[in-house]
């Protein structure tokens, strides 16, 4: 019986640790959109940008962080393409379903529509089949009307794809229309945040059992 239990004990010793990192969850995504709601979204005098815009960036960077740590540990092989897939749905069902009441309601949905291309891109990546010519990507989704939406958003996404894969983008590309940015140019501009996110992330990793 001893010896029955020694096998047993080593036995799941043997076993993966699974990993218990909580990338994204209701409560932290809630305590944004309060903070948001208590923000100032007119600039102060001599400056340019609200403190509502400072820290509408910051939430879209934790966004694009926490989601990109899943697609970071898929690479490290902590988790299967199943896993990762599923992770991101829950990640995206938080972020990407609903909308506040009253001011942010605009607000957060135009966030939203430019996190799209965040969620896309990743899955793109994960099907392993996108499009790496990334100077001629851009210059295709800069030429389509505003009302190719579904297009356009599958030209980005094999662009984000490609960054997720270790490709640099997209700084030069949108400059010069920051001012005046298309959805497009506002999918590049997340890009350019996934992209500076896949580089802080460069030596991410996580030990079994390690909680967030």
């Amino acid at each position: 019986m001893c010896t029955d239990m020694a096998k047993k004990a080593k036995a799941k010793q043997a076993e993966p640790m699974k990993l218990f990192y909580i990338f994204y969850n209701q409560e932290r995504w809630d305590n944004w959109i309060k903070t948001l709601a208590e923000a100032n979204f007119e600039p102060a005098e001599g400056e340019e940008v609200s403190e509502g815009e400072q820290m509408l960036y910051s939430f879209t960077e934790d966004v694009t962080l926490s989601v990109l740590k899943i697609i970071r540990l898929y690479q490290n092989e902590r988790f299967t393409k199943e896993e990762t897939i599923k992770k991101l749905d829950d990640v995206e069902l938080i972020v990407m379903t609903g909308l506040p009441e009253g001011e942010l309601e605009d607000i957060i949905g135009s966030l939203q529509l430019s996190l799209l291309v965040l969620f896309t891109a990743c899955r793109k990546y994960l099907e392993g089949e996108f499009d790496k010519d990334i100077k001629t990507l851009v210059k295709t989704g800069k030429a389509l009307d505003e009302e190719n939406l579904e297009e356009a958003l599958e030209v980005a996404a094999n662009i984000g794809a490609a960054v997720v894969d270790g490709a640099t983008c997209c700084a030069k590309y949108i400059k010069d229309n920051v001012d005046n940015p298309s959805l497009f140019d506002e999918w590049l501009i997340e890009i350019e945040t996934m992209s500076n996110a896949m580089k802080s992330l460069a030596k991410f990793d996580e030990e079994p059992g390690e909680t967030s």
